[in-house]
């Protein structure tokens, strides 16, 4: 039977822990294991411990330090001494066979942009470990409502989608920040994009000179058709729920269960 896990991606400060927790919540209130698989060698865990570590094998400080390199070269050395150990990982996430991994990953893009870190680990997931995957993307509502900022995060989230090669779900996380101050209609137009609109509104704002790129821009996003948006409200069960049936379905998660008898089901109590 396929293990079932979900790689949380997005940049820095888009919510992305807080999402990890807010999946763990729901699944104790709904008698599910779950485990948050810590990949940035710079968290703390926060709610709820990490089941699985990278700081155990190798830690973001020690490394600036050891071999005096700043936050980025360093991040990159972590993921490098990773992908040379995967071995650790392995035997890490042995004991999980049945159960719901949460892959918590780092804010920075060039993960997956510029070096195929995040792809290797991917495809060593998938094809030495016989993980089911699904990645999820997540993007700041309050940042990316302006519709400049709107295409700089949908080729960011096109680029992890491209290059990751997984079934993918865009999320717009902290939507409850907005819903005062937006309506409802207005936040669709970025929950289901038209390139068109969304380009008409870029143009207004930004000088004529880039107009042809935002078309271009724009162009790109319309053509591929993939970049659609689920709303987040993390403090919201309901919300949370949709995005996490929306991940079930992908990863078949249901259909990979086996069929248990009713002393066989899980006690929250003993989550």
């Amino acid at each position: 039977m396929s293990r079932v896990g979900v790689m949380v991606l997005g940049p820095a400060g888009a919510g992305k822990s807080t999402f990890c927790n807010s999946i763990i919540t729901h699944m104790q209130q709904v008698g599910r294991r779950a485990h948050i698989v810590n990949l940035d060698p710079a968290a703390e865990p926060s709610k709820y411990e990490f089941t699985v570590d990278i700081r155990d094998l190798i830690s973001l400080d020690d490394v600036m330090e050891e071999m005096d390199l700043g936050p980025n070269g360093a991040l990159l050395y972590c993921f490098e001494y990773l992908l040379e150990n995967l071995d650790w990982l392995d035997e890490a996430l042995g004991d999980y066979n049945d159960e719901y991994l949460i892959f918590d990953c780092p804010g920075q893009i060039e993960l997956y942009t510029h070096v195929p870190v995040l792809p290797n680990i991917v495809r060593h997931l998938q094809g030495q470990l016989n993980f089911s995957l699904c990645a999820t993307y997540l993007l700041e509502a309050p940042f990316v409502i302006d519709s400049s900022k709107f295409f700089s995060g949908a080729l960011s989230a096109m680029s992890a989608m491209i290059l990751l090669e997984l079934p993918h779900i865009n999320v717009l996380s902290k939507i409850d920040m907005l819903k005062d101050d937006y309506s409802r209609k207005r936040l669709k137009r970025f929950l289901n994009p038209d390139a068109s609109v969304l380009l008409s509104n870029a143009d207004r704002d930004t000088n004529p000179r880039f107009h042809k790129l935002n078309q271009a821009i724009a162009q790109l996003v319309d053509d591929f058709g993939m970049v659609q948006f689920l709303p987040l409200d993390a403090n919201s069960d309901t919300s949370v729920s949709t995005i996490i049936s929306y991940i079930d379905d992908v990863t078949q998660w249901a259909e990979g269960q086996e069929p248990k008898e009713p002393n066989d089901e899980i006690d929250i109590e003993d989550m």
